[in-house]
């Protein structure tokens, strides 16, 4: 099926007890593979493109083969461009064809932050494009964005105020997760989701989902939550399998390139089930 618009998919998500699974791939086989492990158990997916995965695969190709993945699943799909703070990419995000974008203002003051963001939902929604925003920034560097230090930090009114004002559809709001792996245990807000719901019906996103136990995502879906990004795990197990096939190369001196790409296809379809039994997203797809 064609792409499903991102607040379709996140809006479907409330009040049905799971949160959609948000992807980090890295290239056309992952995104294939995802979108496959996504429709053998009925769950919504929404594709997310780093922007060095952009400008690593170009746009147009990784537009293309999420497209023909999407039209060949019964699940509802979405692309979506992740962490960008960048307004050019937004812009060639938003004419190629992408279902959503994060437009990432965290490194902005709050004024400078209000003013690019409602800039952005203008352009994006002309195109019939979603907007996630954030403002406040999430710890942690993502291929590239972001910061290990707390920059920008709100109040849940102020959070609320630049969303209404600004137009924003989604919110990824500080929630005490990070983004890669978790050194020490994290101190979660859950009950921030709660708050912000109770003054604006808008989708709340979890970022740095990798490393959370059940319990913890189970918790962050009960105040609300209705995407959960993942991208460490993705790169973790994509990497990894691909490591393990090339020391078996070595070891036997055949390199076959093709057979390496069936252990990390493997590697993140099985990724994408686990999280779609731990988000209860199997099954639950907007089709369904």
């Amino acid at each position: 099926m064609p792409f499903v618009n991102t607040l379709d998919l996140v809006t479907a998500a409330k009040g049905r007890g799971y949160a959609v699974p948000a992807i980090n791939i890295v290239d056309p086989l992952t995104i294939k593979a995802v979108v496959e492990a996504a429709d053998s158990v009925g769950s919504p997916v929404i594709l997310q493109t780093s922007v060095k995965t952009v400008k690593s695969a170009g746009a147009g190709v990784l537009h293309f083969a999420a497209k023909e993945a999407a039209e060949n699943a019964s699940v509802g799909v979405s692309l979506h461009l992740d962490h960008c703070p960048d307004r050019e990419v937004i812009s060639l995000a938003i004419r190629q064809g992408w279902s959503s974008v994060l437009f990432d203002a965290s490194d902005r003051d709050l004024e400078q932050a209000r003013k690019e963001t409602a800039e952005v939902v203008a352009e994006a929604h002309a195109a019939g494009v979603t907007v996630e925003s954030e403002i406040e920034n999430i710890i942690g560097v993502e291929d590239g964005v972001g910061s290990d230090e707390s920059r920008h930090s709100y109040t849940v009114e102020q959070l609320v105020e630049v969303a209404k004002e600004t137009g924003t559809d989604l919110m990824a709001p500080q929630l005490g997760t990070a983004h890669g792996m978790y050194t020490a245990q994290p101190v979660l807000l859950p009950e921030r989701v709660r708050q912000i719901l109770a003054l604006h019906d808008i989708p709340v996103v979890l970022h740095g989902g990798t490393g959370l136990s059940n319990a913890e995502f189970d918790e962050f879906i009960a105040a609300g939550v209705t995407k959960i990004n993942i991208s460490t795990a993705l790169k973790h197990a994509y990497m990894k399998t691909a490591l393990e096939y090339l020391k078996q190369c070595e070891a036997s001196n055949k390199w076959e390139p093709v057979k390496l790409f069936e252990p990390m296809i493997a590697a993140s379809k099985e990724l994408f089930v686990s999280f779609a039994d731990i988000f209860h997203s199997s099954g639950k797809d907007v089709s369904r």
